[in-house]
């Protein structure tokens, strides 16, 4: 089997309208152009063989690789410490005047310098495109190459000659102390002119103006608690991870990557779940990126004025970034996947689910606002109430739950949970701002779901509330309970489920979802604890007043980031990286995270 890289030996670089991984051994093994959910143009990181990859490294094989991020900016630095010297390729996407237009052009910008000695730099440029399945020609023209992809062209331009190599393109380059050279890759539509020469002067250029971009971006971050560095590094990767075009951010930058090495629970991330994405704007409000949270806003509201089927829900669970709601599923039979992790997916079936919890997370969004009436007016009340008109009526349904199991609908506690929240908020908006809603009937529904919950969500055996009604199931989804209000932190019956969570669900302050074997999921395999859970547990524990439990607990899970401070939807057993990387879900639940230790301790600080 090929040598793949581990998940977490890569960084992440973008443009806001797509992204690449790359490697500490300097492969650009993932990218997709000209939108996140565009089919790839580099994939080695799902097919060394198929997949295509962009390298450039050290023609030696006595190297020390390390890698790191220009501080607080999305330009990645990879170092190779050799015997002859040591030498670096800086690697970022160049972010356009205009991020919030979509364009097919995208340049990805490589600098090589030495910055010690002397170092001969291997380059490869292997494209696939379409997922490894369509066919490309290539044009060589000195320091230029153009390949011609069904639907897209990718030009080289480069400091130095390219050669041809069948339909691939090489470089070998040569730098002392202090020398710099660099390749930029540019997609284009078909036919478009070629890019400007690649100089010396023009790399300087860019790369100062990528440093300033990101340097002005985060000063505007309100943060300033004790995890300042690793609440930062999460904001920008936030950031990358949002469609500009549209304001909708996506799950993750990948797809297939697996919950399990050789299983099958491999998904494809790269689109915008109403759960996440909503979840996410709170974040960014306290933060202070007020833009980016009311751009999200704005494409929810979309979402839901947009026309549907006779019959059909409200809402998707997910989209495309542009608001499409066609995302079939299907098979890439002739990808082997990331270390033989097969099936290889593009799309995502799930799609289709019944979820009721995300109708809580879109009212929870939509709803934390600066002043209701600017953000939504009239127009957008009326279409916010009549959708809590029709949850009331529709709440009490067997879904698919937020795990998106396949074993069959069930009445998913959390969902309920959220359904409660959705009615919640409605309740207190209209009152705030003297709104027309059905006041009467929000409160008597509302009323009913919490009595629901509370009997039939909670097992007197397990001294626990559970997955879903009739089992005795434990869901570390339920950790977010208290943090939308449905239960005091401090409540008995919560901090049983806590204590019972602890049991069960909780190794090593790593946090499980919940236990396949006890609730079949319709899935084969297993898998690893859910970062984004860990960090839910560590914000649940600083509510219940476990404050030494908590920061424990946090720095012991910041210790599982990858060098550069991201992070992949999992944990394995030995303590690796699995699933789609990195997630925005987990960094997200970080930066919450970090914000209520940050005010629980501060309270304490105060009391002592």
């Amino acid at each position: 089997m090929p040598e793949y890289p581990p998940i977490a030996s890569h960084g992440l670089i973008g443009d806001l309208q797509t992204a690449a991984l790359v490697s500490a051994d300097g492969a650009v093994d993932w990218f997709c152009a000209p939108r996140f959910d565009s089919p790839s143009i580099f994939a080695s990181l799902l097919d060394q063989e198929r997949g295509g990859d962009f390298t450039i490294a050290p023609a030696l094989d006595d190297v020390t690789v390390r890698q790191l991020y220009l501080p607080d900016t999305a330009v990645l630095i990879t170092r190779f410490l050799t015997p002859e010297g040591v030498g670096e390729v800086v690697d970022f996407m160049a972010v356009s005047d205009r991020p919030d237009v979509p364009t097919d052009r995208h340049r990805l910008v490589r600098a090589l310098r030495v910055v010690r000695g002397t170092l001969t730099f291997d380059v490869r440029c292997r494209p696939r495109f379409d997922y490894g399945r369509a066919p490309h020609t290539l044009e060589v023209d000195g320091n230029t190459a153009t390949f011609h992809g069904p639907d897209l062209d990718v030009h080289l331009s480069s400091s130095v000659p390219l050669d041809g190599d069948g339909q691939d393109a090489r470089a070998t380059v040569t730098l002392r102390q202090g020398q710099i050279a660099g390749i930029v890759l540019e997609t284009s539509a078909p036919g478009a002119a070629a890019p400007e020469p690649c100089t010396e002067e023009a790399l300087r250029a860019a790369m100062e103006e990528s440093r300033v971009f990101w340097h002005r971006w985060i000063r505007r971050c309100r943060y300033r608690g004790r995890w300042q560095q690793m609440v930062n590094r999460s904001a920008i990767t936030l950031k990358l991870l949002i469609y500009a075009p549209s304001g909708a951010p996506i799950a993750a930058a990948t797809m297939g990557l697996p919950e399990q090495i050789g299983g099958e629970r491999n998904w494809d991330y790269r689109y915008t779940w109403i759960r996440d994405a909503s979840l996410s704007v709170r974040v960014l409000l306290d933060l202070g990126y007020v833009d980016e949270a009311d751009a999200f806003r704005r494409w929810l509201g979309d979402r839901f004025r947009a026309p549907r089927p006779p019959g059909a829900e409200p809402m998707q669970i997910m989209y495309r970034v542009d608001g499409d709601p066609h995302l079939s599923e299907e098979l890439l039979e002739h990808l082997s996947g990331y270390r033989d992790s097969y099936p290889v997916r593009a799309g995502n079936g799930a799609a289709d689910q019944l979820q009721l919890d995300i109708y809580g997370e879109f009212a929870y969004a939509t709803t934390h606002s600066r002043d209701l009436a600017e953000v939504a007016g009239y127009e957008g009340w009326k279409g916010f109430a009549a959708l809590l008109d029709w949850l009331a009526g529709s709440w009490d349904r067997p879904d698919e739950g937020i795990w998106e199991t396949r074993g069959g609908r069930k009445d998913f506690t959390y969902s309920r949970v959220m359904c409660w929240v959705a009615l919640d908020r409605g309740i207190r908006l209209a009152t705030q701002y003297a709104r027309p809603a059905d006041l009467a009937r929000w409160t008597t529904q509302r009323d009913a779901i919490l009595v629901q919950v509370m009997e039939r969500g909670w097992n007197a055996e397990r001294g626990a509330f559970v997955q879903h009604y009739g089992s005795d199931v434990l869901d570390a989804s339920l950790l977010l309970m208290p943090l939308v209000g449905f239960i005091s932190p401090k409540a008995p019956s919560w901090l049983s489920t806590l204590d019972a969570m602890d049991r069960e669900l909780v190794t090593d302050s790593l946090v499980y979802r919940y236990n396949p074997e006890a609730s079949p999921d319709g899935l084969r395999g297993s898998e690893g604890t859910f970062s984004l859970c860990t960090f839910l547990y560590v914000e649940a524990l600083a509510r219940a007043g476990r404050l030494g439990e908590a920061r424990y607990a946090m720095d012991k899970m910041l210790t599982y980031a990858n060098h550069v401070g991201l992070f992949a939807e999992e944990i394995g057993p030995t303590g690796e990286q699995l699933g789609n990387f990195p997630q925005a879900f987990t960094h997200l639940a970080l930066i919450t995270a970090a914000m209520a230790l940050d005010e629980e301790l501060d309270k304490a600080a105060e009391r002592d």
